[in-house]
């Protein structure tokens, strides 16, 4: 980290800092914090064997935020120019102002907050911002050439090659001073195949905090692959008979069941308010014994990986479920403070025009100790396989969700049966949980553009080793 490259980026001083976070406390706040970015984001489509558009965007400015008690105040400017980062400052003192209203604490939302060393979880070694469009071309090309010779049935290519770049800058009223400088870049294509009369359409993506050295020969073939991997049982798909069944999930991108059914439920914001279903589990066995359930800040490259958390909190890995008792929720300062616990570096926000919130980073389940995915679909007499998910619906509260099945098959007497297509997995978060029979050991992170929508965008991941869960309801015929 250097810190004098980054106040010149923003072309403020240490003084300057000091002086915005006394004017944010100055009516009786407790705590004041200031996030600086710059952001270039870029973009390159191939349509129909043609790179036919593409952009760049920059996103600049700084967001102060202001507690007092139980009141947040909040406020932006798309500048760093030093008047207007003061107006902001004063802006947020105002809705945060005790006088107004809740109650006046002293506690600031970092007392407890442990300062670990840096960390360094990614970079990049060619720089997004030093590439043009014209090195895009061939990559996207490429792509959907080898996509194209793979399967005689497609159709369609739309290819998106995309990259960005955040410089970040934090400080905070305990004079801490935290930079990042934040990689990203996502090659992904939708492929549409026909056969007869019948269409099937398929995405792929991979994803990972890196520069421009992510784009390789290795990376067009891997999703090549994937793009026509199980095209055959695609067009044979039938819809099955539904009912209460034993359900085997595929390793890695089945994580999104992980994330969206369980991970929200653990996330401190909704338990501080008696929203989740977990509110009053921790300490409490919600799992079956062997089962650990991470959220992880500190995969090398991984897309949802952080050096800090966007509340200056060094990026870590933190247990929920270890060994089946619920150990932890995710916390940022507020919630952190709240529990007093140390927080786990879950602070996160979009961007400088939002307020940091609870929010994941790489969910995922260690590997267990119930042998392969093989075993696992060989103990079920009659059930569901299911190798990918599609789009689904979580209640927080209740913990119910809904998911769609894209991809999978019945399970007949131990053994693969029929493909199966068009139903939905119902169950509820926690009762599924309990319901996890067996673990394989096989875990697999999905590095899949995966983007969490929960208030805001952010960029997250997610993997699962094989699991079978002893019963789901299964939406068929």
């Amino acid at each position: 980290m250097k810190p004098n490259r980054f106040l010149e980026l923003f072309s403020v001083s240490g003084e300057q800092l000091r002086t915005l976070v006394a004017e944010g406390l100055r009516t009786g706040g407790s705590w004041c914090d200031l996030f600086f970015e710059y952001t270039v984001t870029s973009d390159l489509v191939l349509r129909d064997g043609e790179v036919n558009s593409g952009g760049s965007h920059e996103d600049f400015g700084c967001g102060i935020r202001v507690l007092s008690g139980e009141k947040t105040g909040y406020a932006y400017a798309e500048t760093t120019a030093y008047p207007e980062l003061l107006q902001a400052a004063k802006a947020a003192a105002a809705i945060a102002d005790s006088s107004a209203g809740g109650s006046r604490s002293s506690e600031t939302c970092a007392t407890l907050g442990a300062r670990l060393p840096s960390n360094r979880f990614y970079a990049a070694k060619i720089d997004w911002r030093e590439t043009s469009a014209a090195d895009g071309v061939p990559v996207l090309r490429r792509l959907d050439s080898a996509i194209r010779s793979r399967d005689s049935r497609v159709i369609r290519v739309i290819a998106m090659l995309s990259s960005q770049t955040s410089e970040i800058m934090m400080y905070n009223s305990l004079d801490e001073l935290c930079c990042d400088t934040r990689p990203m870049g996502a090659l992904m294509a939708t492929v549409v195949f026909q056969q007869g009369d019948r269409i099937e359409n398929k995405t792929v993506s991979r994803s990972f905090r890196s520069g421009a050295e992510m784009i390789s020969d290795a990376l067009i073939e891997e999703l090549a692959d994937m793009a026509v991997d199980g095209l055959d049982a695609r067009f044979e798909a039938r819809r099955p008979k539904g009912g209460v069944m034993p359900v085997v999930m595929a390793a890695g991108a089945s994580g999104i069941l992980l994330h969206e059914a369980m991970g929200h439920a653990f996330e401190a914001d909704f338990n501080r308010k008696g929203q989740s279903v977990f509110s009053d589990k921790v300490g409490k066995r919600v799992a079956k014994k062997g089962i650990n359930i991470l959220d992880d800040a500190t995969i090398p490259g991984n897309r949802g990986s952080l050096n800090f958390d966007d509340e200056g909190v060094p990026g870590q890995k933190t247990y929920m479920v270890r060994d089946g008792v619920l150990e932890s929720y995710l916390h940022d300062r507020i919630s952190a403070r709240y529990y007093g616990v140390f927080p786990t570096g879950n602070g996160r926000r979009e961007s400088f025009r939002y307020n940091p919130i609870p929010r994941m980073r790489c969910t995922y389940m260690e590997s267990g100790t119930d042998g392969t995915l093989e075993d696992l679909i060989g103990s079920v007499r009659r059930g569901i396989f299911v190798k990918e998910f599609s789009n689904g619906q979580v209640k927080i509260g209740e913990g119910d969700f809904t998911f769609y099945v894209k991809a999978g098959w019945t399970i007949e007497n131990g053994r693969l049966d029929m493909p199966v297509k068009d139903i939905n997995i119902i169950g509820n978060g926690p009762r599924a949980l309990a319901d996890i029979e067996a673990v394989a050991g096989d875990l697999r992170i999905d590095d899949a553009t995966w983007t969490c929508g929960k208030e805001q965008s952010a960029p997250v991941s997610c993997g699962i080793p094989s699991v079978l869960v002893c019963k789901l309801t299964v939406g068929g015929e």
